[in-house]
């Protein structure tokens, strides 16, 4: 989830009004506005399309740029499958590959992109060192570029030194105008992730003279939720996951909630907010959310739908709720997704055979561990099966969230 880093323009104060055009964002043009709703409903071919249109209107402008950059991005990330934030629920993200490979032509293009705004921020900034329009571009650039080199290509430590570029820039933009909102919001990730590290994690990266305050980073990401600016959605759903891990369930929910009302056609925030709500403690209205969601997408009513997504989070809910034939159903339908996640399957495999034999079923128990093990012999989840193979499951109440 990373996937937090979508661009935003800036506010513009009135002295940089006067010394330049005011960049081009949803504040005050109504493509990008059109585009931004399309982006966040994950219609994410008209997004291109209108884009690509405000670019072609706004030539050198690298607000635009990064619009369309962002669209690039979050429709491959889609694509391979990068977007779930089951994806992100152990650290074997970092060297987990893609569900899909990487689409080459999508990556030329993405890359051109990002090498075209910092090229255009770079002249500005060679004219006007200040320029802070230009300084905050080239740190969405380069957030853009830590998130698609750190999802999709698994480049971690280009990633990181990118990130790192991104944040110095957005910091000498608040050193410049305190008031450019939407440069916190980098910053504030920045401070909560390094904060949230272990002593001697602070101490490496502060060798490199980069610090974090976990209280600031929530601060600034509250401030810029707020703001009403270009970026105050990216902040909430920064913000949403920071507070999920901090547990503060009501605060996230409330966010999540209502980005979600207003990007109804957006199947990753109906899920998230039904992962939360699980998480929360509160099982049966995450059931309920969750059959939603399933109901909604077989209706057709979100521009993508992940099936699997929702009928894992049901049947871990269910299973919170002692209900195991309904978790087990659930599970089975994870299994019969074509083109699924291969790990996600095989984790549903096993869960699924884990309430077959809760439910004293130990013959479907079986067919469904040998069915995960099928997929990958090794690693943890193919030892889990091995050893319920040998003698059957008991559910314990730490298997109650997702």
């Amino acid at each position: 989830m990373v996937a937090v880093l979508l661009c935003g323009a800036a506010m513009v104060s009135p002295r940089r009004a006067l010394a330049q055009e005011a960049p081009v964002r949803p504040g005050n043009n109504p493509l990008a506005a059109r585009g931004f709703n399309e982006l966040y409903n994950m219609d994410y071919a008209a997004a291109l399309r209108d884009f690509s249109r405000l670019r072609a209107e706004h030539p050198g402008d690298p607000f635009p740029e990064n619009y369309l950059l962002a669209a690039e991005i979050f429709q491959e990330l889609n694509r391979i499958g990068a977007l779930d934030t089951e994806v992100y629920s152990s650290d074997s993200f970092l060297d987990s590959k893609p569900v899909r490979p990487l689409d080459p032509a999508a990556q030329r293009r993405i890359h051109t992109l990002i090498d075209d705004v910092m090229s255009h921020c770079n002249q500005r900034l060679a004219r006007n060192p200040n320029d802070v329009d230009a300084l905050y571009a080239r740190g969405v650039a380069q957030g853009f570029r830590s998130t698609y080199m750190g999802m999709a290509e698994k480049r971690w430590l280009t990633a990181v030194r990118s990130a790192l570029a991104a944040r110095r820039d957005h910091e000498r933009v608040l050193e410049i105008d305190p008031h450019y909102v939407d440069a916190k919001m980098t910053v504030g990730i920045h401070n909560y992730i390094i904060g949230s590290l272990n002593w001697a994690g602070r101490a490496a990266v502060a060798l490199v003279g980069v610090t974090g305050n976990k209280q600031k980073g929530l601060e600034y990401l509250r401030e810029v939720s707020r703001s009403g600016s270009t970026s105050a959605n990216d902040a909430a759903m920064a913000l949403s996951l920071f507070l999920r891990r901090e547990q503060l369930y009501p605060e996230a929910l409330a966010l999540v909630g209502g980005i979600s009302r207003q990007y109804p056609r957006n199947f990753l925030l109906a899920v998230e907010y039904a992962h939360l709500l699980n998480a929360a403690g509160h099982g049966r209205e995450a059931i309920a959310q969750y059959r939603v969601v399933l109901q909604n997408g077989r209706e057709g009513k979100y521009t993508y739908f992940h099936l699997e997504t929702a009928a894992w989070g049901l049947g871990v809910s269910l299973r919170g709720q002692r209900e195991f034939a309904a978790a087990a159903e659930a599970f089975d339908q994870v299994a019969m997704v074509k083109d699924a996640d291969p790990a996600l399957v095989q984790r549903a495999l096993l869960s699924g055979g884990e309430m077959y034999d809760t439910l004293g079923q130990r013959g479907a128990a079986l067919e469904r561990y040998r069915r995960a093990m099928a997929i990958n012999g090794e690693g943890e989840v193919a030892g889990e099966a091995r050893r319920n193979m040998k003698r059957p499951w008991h559910f314990s109440e730490q298997h109650g969230t997702v």
